[in-house]
């Protein structure tokens, strides 16, 4: 996955570094070393992801990501920051940030959070009315699985990882990533709640839920969607 990505960030060796490890993953990068700056170019930009230092001149980091919020832009906002107290995370989701990552980062760690923001704005299209998994049917408009002649209510959770693994079928999706794209991350259930609707799911998709021909377990890693 592909896109523009402007960093916010004062110290410019940490930009360079952004910079070059960004441009070799294929994104298009731009920068802003102040506040005010970052707001003109998010405003003029319009990148896909915000990378905001909170310790900048000019506006801080707050102050521009309440501005990117105030003007209406969705784009994802990752708090790269050396500031880590949960006043300072929990007020910079109140103010519209999507991640927050404390310096010194991890640079792997911190491209997947890129990829899954990213992942996770991308226009959708829309579901089917109806749509066949083997021999069961889901009907999204009623939340009914049909299979053969019985029919099942889909409930909300169980639709919702359903969709999920049915976007990236044939993947395995984990666990915590279930937990965090259905419940969000300020839920708190654990990977239990999920083995347990993903248990459900299947005795109402599966010709033999102790046996799953379409949604596998990957061990020790997550689930998988096999139409």
């Amino acid at each position: 996955m592909r896109g523009r990505i402007l960093i916010v960030e004062d110290e410019p060796d940490v930009r360079k570094g952004l910079r070059t490890v960004l441009e070799a993953e294929g994104f298009q990068v731009v920068e802003a070393a102040d506040g005010t700056a970052g707001l003109e170019k998010a405003a003029a930009e319009r990148p896909d992801l915000v990378i905001l230092d909170l310790m900048i001149p000019g506006l801080d980091g707050f102050e521009v990501a309440r501005g990117i919020r105030a003007r209406g832009l969705t784009a994802p906002i990752l708090i790269l920051t050396a500031r880590s107290s949960e006043v300072d995370k929990v007020l910079g989701f109140e103010l519209g940030a999507d991640d927050y990552v404390t310096k010194p980062f991890n640079v792997r760690e911190l491209v997947a959070r890129i990829r899954a923001l990213l992942r996770r704005a991308a226009p959708r299209p829309e579901a089917p009315e109806r749509e066949r998994i083997g021999e069961a049917v889901v009907d999204w408009k009623r939340l009914v699985v049909e299979r053969g002649k019985k029919s099942f209510e889909l409930y909300h959770y169980e639709a919702e990882i359903l969709k999920l693994l049915l976007r990236r079928a044939g993947e395995v999706v984990s666990r915590n990533e279930i937990l965090e794209q259905v419940w969000g991350a300020d839920a708190y259930p654990t990977t239990r709640t999920v083995d347990y609707h993903v248990c459900n799911l299947r005795k109402k998709l599966e010709r033999d839920a102790a046996h799953p021909e379409h949604v596998q377990t990957a061990h020790g890693a997550g689930y998988r969607l096999v139409r």
